[in-house]
């Protein structure tokens, strides 16, 4: 079965998927012997990873590169994070296509104007709408299964998180009667938006956990029992990764890596096997 037609099964099934973030080919690959069944991408993940001041210095090659490392590097679905787009008309199409190319099954487009670099901004909903319609049309003449999903980062325009909430919902709707498999509405850090979402929404949703602001505030369990189809966990291998290199390096410099090696922390041979098989 196509990688595309696998991840649209999972996306409709009873069961969400949960999808942890890769930012290279060995955290896809720890992924996927992990037992998770898809991986997906993160610009910002990608930037960190670099060294990058700033997300939006990530360019659409590097980020198509990293990306055709990750699904070269797993057998299962790679969903890639195509930003805004990279573009701001209906030449999407042709960004839609590049990701195609490099054997993703889906991928997310924002509604964010993210390199403009002058802070959170949304596009109109009309130029949002279109972006998808011409994605969806560029899609469908390739593989009708590849997932577009259609992310709005509305809850970061103003300071009043009702309003947000609203606008969010507003165009999660918009985005998939446009023709978006799912929408994707990230920093929600309540269950009760993700309840309000979840009812509100018409059709599959996407909610990001694990981060700063709601890694507290609600479990996958929640999640699930409120019916999100997509579960992203966005950044939690590269912070962990960054905190995990941080405390081995200090065990060198302190002279006690006996101490994190009886941690548990260290690759056995096995996990070096499992990796490279």
């Amino acid at each position: 079965m196509k990688k595309t037609s696998i991840l649209k099964n999972l996306l409709e099934s009873s069961c969400p998927l949960i999808m942890p973030d890769a930012y290279d080919p060995l955290s896809a690959k720890l992924i996927e012997v992990s037992g998770f069944k898809a991986v997906q991408c993160s610009g910002y993940s990608f930037s960190l990873s670099k060294c990058l001041k700033k997300e939006s210095n990530l360019t659409l090659e590097n980020n198509l590169e990293i990306t055709r490392q990750i699904v070269k590097a797993v057998n299962i679905p790679v969903m890639a994070d195509a930003e805004d787009g990279y573009t701001k008309n209906n030449r999407i199409k042709d960004t839609v296509a590049k990701f195609m190319k490099s054997g993703v099954a889906g991928i997310n487009i924002e509604d964010q104007i993210f390199h403009d670099g002058s802070g959170t901004k949304i596009i109109d909903a009309p130029e949002m709408i279109d972006k998808i319609e011409n994605a969806r049309n560029a899609v469908n003449k390739v593989d009708s299964d590849f997932i577009i999903n259609g992310r709005t980062d509305s809850l970061l325009i103003s300071q009043n998180p009702s309003k947000n909430l609203k606008i969010a919902i507003k165009r999660a709707n918009l985005y998939l009667n446009a023709g978006a498999d799912l929408a994707f509405i990230p920093y929600v850090d309540t269950i009760d938006q993700v309840k309000v979402i979840s009812k509100k929404v018409k059709g599959p949703v996407s909610i990001a956990m694990g981060l700063p602001y709601n890694i507290n505030n609600f479990t996958i369990g929640d999640l699930k029992n409120l019916g999100v189809a997509r579960i992203s966990l966005p950044n939690i291998l590269i912070h962990s990764s960054i905190q995990v290199m941080k405390k081995a390096l200090e065990s060198v410099q302190n002279d006690e890596m006996s101490k994190f090696s009886d941690s548990g922390l260290l690759a056995s041979k096995e996990d070096l096997k499992n990796i490279t098989n």
